[in-house]
């Protein structure tokens, strides 16, 4: 296994059972979503690409509803389909130009019927890698993880990936499981649309990975995206977040002995009691999160990770 990807949870199976739970009881309906046809999967990644999701529905019905196979625009007059584009406000015109080639390729060079795989779907004109990917996996299950700006926060965040390309790919190709990248990569995008947006909304969206979110656990939602927040050093996320760090090392721990791995002044002998109700506080804060447990031990509680 790649050394980017050392420290992934030894749950993975869980970690992949919950997120695909949570896509398939709830998620964002769109149209494109519903279907398994390449070319209709195609024009909608073509037109989302700087394009709000919103806008794109109207405007993807539209032109399925004037060139409804891949047929149907290829015969078409490129100017007319240019044309379209920009009265629907999509952007770059050169994607229009670049879609009517690439349909005008899929008829003249494949018979009408589009390459299964990424690397095929690549030599269609305008058609990037990442393009590719997304209509290898959602027409046709067959593609390789997924990772754009969303997925990157994801992985970011609840796995402390490191801010590097390679580790964010190497990482995303060992969570998804074999043979679902249809299902897995509109899951992780819909996590990183409505759950782990730049402005996170965990327990509001219900996020699935709350229980192995580092992310969570500290409350440090900065991410290759989202300037990292000044305000970290000693403050109560940081703390919670090695609260998480020595439960993790050691299992479970008296809340003494827990104490000075959180806060190296911490002394709750004496006139210190306010070390400890504070340490406390701390952890019912984290067991209300559902991170945290607390048990009676013989002379103090016992913290573990949940």
């Amino acid at each position: 296994m790649n050394e980017a990807v050392v420290d992934l949870p030894d749950d993975l199976d869980a970690i992949r059972s919950a997120l695909i739970e949570w896509y398939e009881v709830d998620h964002r309906e769109y149209p494109w979503r519903e279907t398994d046809d390449p070319y209709a999967i195609l024009v909608s990644e073509v037109m989302s690409q700087q394009t709000q999701l919103e806008r794109v529905v109207d405007a993807w019905a539209d032109f399925l509803d004037r060139w409804p196979t891949v047929e149907d625009l290829a015969g078409a007059d490129r100017a007319d389909v240019v044309s379209f584009w920009s009265a629907h406000s999509l952007g770059y015109n050169n994607r229009a130009k670049y879609l009517h080639e690439a349909a005008t390729q899929v008829v003249s060079e494949y018979d009408g019927e589009f390459p299964e795989s990424p690397d095929e779907l690549s030599e269609l004109m305008g058609v990037g890698p990442y393009t590719a990917n997304a209509v290898a996996s959602f027409a046709f299950n067959n593609g390789e993880a997924v990772v754009d700006t969303n997925v990157k926060r994801v992985l970011y965040r609840a796995f402390s990936i490191p801010d590097e390309d390679a580790a964010f790919e190497d990482t995303a190709k060992v969570l998804m499981p074999d043979g679902e990248s249809r299902v897995w990569n509109n899951a992780i995008m819909e996590l990183g649309g409505v759950a782990c947006e730049k402005t996170p909304r965990c327990d509001v969206a219900g996020c699935p990975w709350r229980e192995w979110c580092d992310a969570y656990a500290s409350g440090d939602f900065s991410a290759p995206d989202v300037p990292e927040q000044t305000t970290f050093e000693g403050s109560r996320r940081q703390m919670r977040g090695r609260v998480i760090g020595a439960l993790r090392e050691h299992d479970h721990l008296a809340i003494d002995d827990l104490g000075p791995k959180v806060r190296v002044d911490y002394a709750p002998e004496g006139d210190g009691e306010a070390d400890r109700e504070w340490l406390r506080d701390l952890l019912e804060d984290l067991t209300d999160d559902g991170l945290v447990e607390i048990k009676e031990g013989n002379d103090q509680p016992i913290a573990r990770l949940r």
